[in-house]
């Protein structure tokens, strides 16, 4: 395979598939959403249209960036969420990065999210698809959020078999900008972030499920898919 590593921004054609990678904090809140049991994530291009989407279907649930506001259900932390019943509920969740870099590729014929609590079963998935070129999104940062390229390349040498070590590309992710920026809100007391934020974000591989990305009458929705294997 080959595969290539932008930012949103940089995307100047549509990629045959697409990995959108979002570490801290949205695919990681993605992932525990579907573990919580949501049975599907509609991406939100603004928080008014989470609102609409919200208010428009009796039993969907929102989710934001930053503290929760009003008719938002739940924030985007996988902490706080990690809690949750969400059995059987659709979650509509809009970031400020994540859904963002989703909603850029919603056309490709194949998108993924992507974190490190799938990223083993990511790779699999595209291992099992035999797909040719894949292109990353990098989400934060503009393309140079370190904990985002770190999972990019983790789950880029797994599509080549098993045997990586993680722990490098966890050390990265650590030391990244995000990580620090989390703590520093924590010990200033902002809303919205939970303690074992950065560490939930941090376990790699433990979901064995991937994030697949499609259009559904005219929404981009996220739906979880089992990938069996090591």
């Amino acid at each position: 395979m080959k595969h290539h590593f932008v930012g949103i921004g940089e995307l100047t054609e549509t990629p045959r598939v697409a990995i959108v990678i979002d570490v801290m904090r949205a695919f990681t809140v993605a992932a525990w959403a579907f573990a919580r049991g949501a049975e599907r994530i509609v991406l939100a291009s603004s928080e008014s249209e989470a609102l609409a989407l919200k208010q428009g279907h009796s039993g969907w649930l929102a989710l934001k960036d930053g503290p929760l506001a009003d008719g938002f259900d739940a924030v985007n932390s996988p902490g706080l969420i990690a809690s949750a019943d969400l059995a059987g509920r659709t979650v509509v969740q809009k970031t400020g990065a994540g859904t963002v870099g989703a909603l850029a590729v919603a056309s490709a014929p194949l998108v993924l999210c992507a974190s490190f609590v799938v990223a083993g079963a990511t790779a699999r998935f595209l291992r099992t698809r035999g797909t040719g070129s894949v292109t990353f999104v990098v989400t934060g940062e503009d393309g140079r959020a370190e904990e985002d390229l770190a999972c990019a390349q983790y789950i880029s040498r797994r599509t080549a078999g098993n045997g990586v070590e993680v722990a490098p590309y966890l050390r990265r992710a650590r030391a990244s900008q995000a990580a620090a920026n989390l703590a520093e809100g924590l010990r200033r007391g902002y809303q919205g972030i939970h303690a074992d934020d950065v560490e939930l974000c941090l376990e790699a591989d433990r979901f064995s499920f991937a994030m697949v990305a499609s259009r559904e009458e005219n929404l981009t929705v996220l739906r979880s898919i089992a990938v069996t294997g090591h």
